[in-house]
């Protein structure tokens, strides 16, 4: 046990002072990963200094949610800042998912409870319906079952933008990268609303599902320093490995932010890869796939050549 740090960030207007870097919970279901190496994983986070755990209803079919909570069991969930996301669209969906979750991760209550993946045009008119998923919101915070709330989505920033009218919600999880920059910006669109309304900003794709990273345009140092140097409360990441989750931690102890000068540099080099691209460092803004499920179609989702650049 090193009992390392990890610098906080404050999650915009919560108060709550959150580690820079969070653990990606869709992960630890992978069946790469033995239960064991899951639950060290978790544990070893919170050694280090890393309080910010990340999870959804449905990744890997529940596993995720199971394997964090049996981690997080036997005081562990003290030291943790829990977020879990749900699917559903209407009112007693959402209910049921939190209930279900709440059961995975053995805690009576979550910090951050989510909107998972808004991703469809028809998104917005769904959950703020009657009966919509809109009204769990206050409905499960009232009854103490979460602290704050929130909505993820990776597709579209003016979706995102259209959504965080429909409720006061607590903070976002949207994709920042270096490539994100320059093809249907979420840093550059969603970004600055957040900041303005002193919301959580929790980042998410620092490496694209890897795509940027393997691509050579930048290196994994470049990838996370860039998202760092943004206003974020914290950074999402998925680890395979310690080896990936020491990475992270030490970019994170070792950041001292970047020069507009560096700035400036990285997105020289990235423009032309993704601009002439169109997307094709960011899959998630553009494939027609589930991202927990790749065999299921986003049928909701119009083709990306109907989308604005």
């Amino acid at each position: 046990m090193s009992n390392g740090t990890v610098p906080t960030r404050r999650l915009g207007r919560t108060g709550e002072e959150v580690s820079v870097i969070g653990l990606g919970g869709f992960h630890l279901g992978m069946e790469k990963l033995t239960e064991a190496q899951a639950s060290a994983l978790v544990r070893t986070a919170i050694d280090e200094g890393v309080t910010f755990m990340d999870n959804s209803w449905g990744y890997h079919r529940g596993r995720s949610e199971e394997r964090m909570g049996r981690a997080l069991a036997g005081g562990w969930r003290e030291r943790a800042f829990l977020m879990t996301k749900f699917d559903a669209r209407d009112k007693r969906g959402a209910l049921r998912q939190l209930d279900e979750s709440l059961r995975r991760l053995q805690t009576d209550h979550l910090d951050l409870w989510q909107i998972h993946e808004v991703a469809y045009y028809n998104d917005p008119e769904l959950l703020s319906a009657p009966g919509g998923a809109l009204e769990a919101l206050d409905e499960a915070r009232q009854a103490g079952k979460t602290r704050f709330l929130g909505f993820t989505g990776h597709k579209d920033p003016e979706l995102h933008l259209e959504t965080l009218d429909l409720f006061d919600f607590d903070a976002m999880q949207l994709p920042l990268n270096v490539m994100d920059h320059h093809f249907r910006s979420f840093e550059r669109e969603v970004l600055p609303v957040l900041l303005e309304r002193d919301l959580g900003v929790v980042g998410m794709k620092s490496f694209g599902d890897r795509v940027i990273v393997e691509s050579g345009v930048v290196d994994a140092h470049e990838a996370l320093d860039y998202v760092l140097n943004l206003p974020v409360s914290t950074l999402v990441k998925g680890f395979e490995s310690q080896e990936e989750l020491h990475f992270a931690v030490e970019a994170a102890r070792n950041f001292k932010g970047l020069s507009e000068q560096r700035v400036d540099a990285i997105l020289e080099k990235t423009a032309p890869a993704e601009i002439s691209g169109g997307g094709r460092y960011e899959l998630y803004k553009t494939s027609m796939k589930h991202e927990d499920d790749p065999g299921r179609e986003v049928h909701g989702f119009p083709p990306m050549e109907q989308l604005p650049g």
